[in-house]
């Protein structure tokens, strides 16, 4: 059963061909982080006006590389929330237009939800081993949620964020940094060269809760950037590469403790069985082996190109929906602040 997972819902233009919800055929990613580093952050109207252009070129290439046209797919599946509402309607329109000429069943998907079908795309099956609960971490520039999975469509959310997402709060300090945009891969390769000379900066913890917040470290930054002349940017000015990747460590320190230490706590409290850790930060290399180091159970970290926006997550999602029988979601709308849990 071969489904057809599209995803635009934000900066990234993606489509990808999988297989019973855990086989790979094809996955292609259009990225727009050159455009939008101009800026220094996505621009909604321009991420929304770029899937114009290149979703149907993506869609077609991943449909060439696996030798099938649309009358061959099993269904089709697309993001329709959370995410940017103009990014996200390209993507569903287009989606409606291709199910309905090729009579094909179509099924919208939750992003976050793709994020912890990554995970069933690697060798092993994560309901088999470790089996169900598992407590899924989804850490990316819009969202930080801990998530439990009692089971396939079953979550309970029992923690998120309480302002900033994770990753936006990366990009910010890149920026305070100078050190350009996307902000994580940026922090974690200027932080490699860190010698831990920097002091602590602050890991902020909401009393009682599991929830997260990383306004206050990402303005403890700001006030040391400022202390030391280094923001705002003053023309011509340059800083020390050296000072510059302590200061990322620190904050990479910060940002991971924080994110680790909540995780494991939850899969303590919540007895899970396995934790998945999903979405763009978990890209990030010291995150992915801090909760592996902590963690009491299991941990499924997917590759990082499956942690990143893609297709495949969203195929593999639509698969565990579809599976039991077709739908055909014609009345279907973007829900730009969808949740799950």
């Amino acid at each position: 059963m071969k489904i057809l997972g599209i995803e635009t819902s934000c900066d990234e233009t993606a489509a990808a061909v999988v297989e019973d919800g855990r086989h790979i055929h094809s996955n292609v990613v259009a990225s727009q982080a050159q455009i939008h580093a101009e800026y220094g952050g996505i621009i909604p109207e321009v991420a929304s006006r770029q899937h114009l252009l290149t979703l149907v070129p993506v869609i077609r290439s991943a449909l060439d590389r696996v030798g099938l046209e649309l009358d061959a797919l099993d269904g089709i599946a697309v993001t329709n929330g959370p995410g940017l509402a103009g990014s996200l309607l390209v993507g569903v329109n287009a989606a409606k237009g291709l199910a309905l000429a090729a009579g094909s069943p179509l099924i919208g998907v939750n992003h976050l939800e793709g994020h912890i079908y990554a995970a069933w795309l690697e060798e092993a099956d994560p309901a088999v081993e470790p089996g169900f609960p598992l407590l899924c971490l989804i850490a990316s520039g819009g969202h930080t949620d801990l998530i439990v999975m009692e089971g396939h469509g079953r979550y309970i959310l029992v923690g998120r964020t309480r302002d900033d997402a994770a990753g936006e709060a990366f990009d910010k300090a890149a920026r305070v940094l100078r050190l350009g945009f996307p902000g994580g891969p940026a922090i974690q390769k200027s932080a490699e060269g860190s010698r831990a000379m920097e002091p602590p900066l602050p890991r902020p913890r909401i009393k009682d809760s599991l929830d997260f917040s990383f306004s206050g470290l990402k303005s403890a930054l700001l006030r040391r950037a400022e202390e030391r002349g280094w923001y705002p940017p003053k023309p011509g000015s340059e800083l020390d590469p050296g000072e510059v990747s302590e200061m990322a460590a620190a904050f990479q320190d910060a940002a991971v403790d924080a994110m680790a230490t909540r995780t494991v706590e939850a899969a303590v409290e919540h007895r899970v069985r396995g934790v998945i850790l999903g979405g763009g930060v978990a890209a990030n290399t010291q995150l992915r082996l801090e909760v592996g180091r902590r963690s009491p159970a299991p941990v499924i970290v997917p590759r990082p190109a499956l942690c990143t926006d893609n297709g495949a997550m969203i195929g593999a999602a639509g698969w565990f929906h579809l599976r039991d029988g077709p739908d055909y979601q014609w009345s279907m709308d973007v829900e730009p602040r969808m949740r799950l849990g």
